[in-house]
């Protein structure tokens, strides 16, 4: 069995990331390490209870926090073949995580996005601007580099040793559009599967505000054409 390990950004989470750290498949994971970034609450003191690894970053972004967490797992010297991301707010399954990382340890894929366009959505868990966003990013990246993806789903696993070579940077909402842009350019072997996905517990500092739908919305598209 290879050794995973999950990493979860979380801000302010702490009525959902309980549950999110004990739905996750102990048997096929090694370590749950949870970012606390810039909590205010009880996240970290619930994601400990429920026997995460926690973390904290004090500079808000999700990228930060993403980042935070592979520092982490490098600076364990840990054995580790497959990093899973997933959100902590409770809208991912993480029961489904064998889904995402069967075409890892089966065929020898690079990076597994669980792509929420092909599963089945529980009404009101994605916004409007959320689904465009979605299709316009996706339709760019298809065209511009030849890759095809549907969603930039935050449930996504990914081989250590090939996360390590992309040489993540982005700090905050451009974190997914990178790492799929630079699996693309480098030709790792990408796939997706369908995953289900939920209304999330509590409220969202993204896509729950205008300005934060703008912002991430700006960062992904900008983030495109950078790497163009």
């Amino acid at each position: 069995m290879p050794e995973v390990r999950v990493i979860i950004p979380a801000h302010n989470e702490e009525g959902s990331i309980g549950l999110v750290v004990e739905e996750i498949p102990q048997d096929l994971v090694s370590e749950v390490i949870v970012v606390c970034n810039a909590c205010t609450d009880k996240t970290a003191e619930n994601a400990k209870k429920s026997g995460a690894t926690v973390l904290h970053e004090s500079r808000m972004g999700y990228g930060y926090s993403c980042l935070k967490g592979m520092q982490y797992v490098e600076e364990s010297e840990a054995p580790t073949d497959i990093i899973v991301f997933l959100d902590g707010d409770h809208s991912d399954y993480p029961e489904e995580m064998n889904l995402l990382l069967n075409p890892i340890v089966d065929d020898a894929y690079d990076l597994v996005i669980g792509s929420r366009a092909l599963g089945k959505r529980e009404s009101g868990s994605m916004t409007i601007p959320q689904i465009f966003g979605n299709w316009l990013a996706t339709t760019l990246i298809r065209v511009i580099y030849n890759q095809r993806f549907t969603d930039l789903g935050p449930f996504r696993a990914v081989r250590w040793d090939k996360l390590k070579e992309m040489q993540m940077r982005d700090k905050t909402f451009g974190w997914t559009v990178e790492m799929q842009l630079k699996a693309a350019k480098m030709g790792m072997k990408s796939t997706e599967v369908a995953v289900n996905y939920r209304k999330r517990i509590g409220f969202s500092k993204v896509s729950g505000t205008v300005k934060g739908t703008i912002l991430a919305g700006y960062k992904i598209i900008w983030t495109i054409f950078k790497y163009w």
